[in-house]
């Protein structure tokens, strides 16, 4: 993407939220834990959870053992993949020396058999019961409730909100009934800012009461809740423990933003971010051992991507059979824009899965027209995760 447009862009978004509760250096966290746990211990078994307990697939262990994504690439045959290739090649010359239609000419993003030779699909474990993905398509609103500049999620008083995100997902499930959408409201939690604060890491913590209220919003519409952080100067090991409880919930499921991931002290804002797998493979550890305490339906993790900077070592991730990773096209900008970037920094650096962000009004600013579904289902792997922002 134009990195100074996305810098202005984030810039805008850095809004204190000491209005809706922030944590004034963390402080009221603690008190609404238990509002945030609600429905993680004691109450009745919900349908998703008894679907996270029905007990062991028939998988050999190889089917879902532990391994990285340079790993599973290597088990990726790309002898076939090319062989694949250059039939789909022969075939569409071949087509056109009989006069036949001419062959499509595909756009960046969508050339299944760049797909394919990139290492798609990845061969990683195998899903485990109640797992989400890829048998259905995951479509959110993103966004923070006190914030209209965030996104959808703050930008419309709650019905008018949810009805639009449910008209979307019926959209979604017209254009691909093969994958049916779920509804999901995907709230910052954790938002980076332009000043330090009390804490000194220039990020804001929303009361554990604020994020559970969205959590209810979700739950009214038998959807789906992502908890996003923005680490700002900190540590994603010093911030995701304080969302164990929420996280016990089965249809609970949690996201990192690297581009506000800082190091060396560097000012959200000022330049894009940077989270490493070693960091990644921390959440999704984490998330793994919630999964099997809890015994729970596996979770999804939702890693924001639109650099090559923005992902290090994508190589080295660890896919576990209890983490369902997809790393989200998250730039903004017209159409050719954001299919080369979905191209150029999820279709060449193959994890899991992968998803892509639709911004209502910078998509739009410059007269360009949203992305429809139809046009996402042109794109190979086509995406299974959704945000509208």
């Amino acid at each position: 993407m134009h990195t100074i447009k996305r810098l202005a862009l984030a810039a805008a978004l850095l809004l204190p939220l000491a209005a809706c509760g922030g944590d004034g250096g963390d402080s009221g966290a603690d008190k609404d834990k238990a509002g945030a746990a609600k429905g993680a211990e004691g109450a009745p078994k919900t349908g998703a959870q008894a679907a996270g307990q029905a007990g062991a697939a028939n998988f050999a262990p190889a089917d879902t053992a532990t391994r990285k994504v340079k790993d599973a690439l290597a088990r990726h045959d790309s002898a076939q993949a090319d062989s694949i290739a250059r039939a789909d090649s022969i075939a569409a010359d071949s087509i056109k020396k009989a006069g036949g239609p001419p062959a499509r000419r595909f756009n960046a993003g969508e050339d299944p058999a760049f797909a394919r030779a990139s290492g798609w699909p990845v061969n990683g474990p195998r899903p485990l019961p109640g797992a989400i993905l890829p048998d259905k398509r995951i479509v959110c609103y993103y966004g923070n409730p006190s914030s209209r500049r965030m996104g959808a999620l703050g930008e419309y008083p709650r019905n008018e909100m949810l009805s639009r995100l449910q008209r979307e997902v019926q959209r979604w499930t017209a254009a691909d009934p093969q994958h049916p959408a779920v509804p999901c409201l995907h709230m910052v939690s954790v938002v980076a800012q332009g000043d330090p604060g009390p804490s000194g890491h220039y990020r804001n913590q929303l009361r554990d009461a604020v994020v559970d209220s969205i959590y209810q919003m979700a739950q009214s519409i038998n959807g789906l809740f992502i908890v996003d952080v923005q680490v700002g100067t900190d540590d994603i090991r010093n911030i995701m423990p304080r969302f164990e409880n929420i996280l016990k919930n089965p249809d609970v499921h949690f996201a990192v933003d690297p581009e506000f991931y800082m190091r060396g002290g560097i000012v959200p804002g000022r330049k894009i971010g940077t989270m490493h797998a070693a960091d990644i493979n921390y959440v999704s550890e984490q998330l793994a051992r919630i999964v099997r305490e809890n015994r729970l339906p596996p979770k999804v993790l939702v890693i924001h991507r639109f650099t090559r900077n923005m992902v290090t070592n994508t190589e080295d991730i660890i896919l576990r059979p209890e983490v369902q990773i997809v790393i989200d096209m998250d730039g903004w900008g017209a159409p050719w824009l954001k299919r080369d970037s979905y191209r150029d920094y999820v279709v060449r650096h193959p994890v899991q899965f992968t998803g892509f962000k639709l911004f209502y009004h910078n998509d739009t600013k410059k007269g360009d027209p949203l992305m429809s579904p139809a046009d996402l289902l042109r794109l190979e792997p086509k995406p299974l995760y959704i945000q509208y922002q």
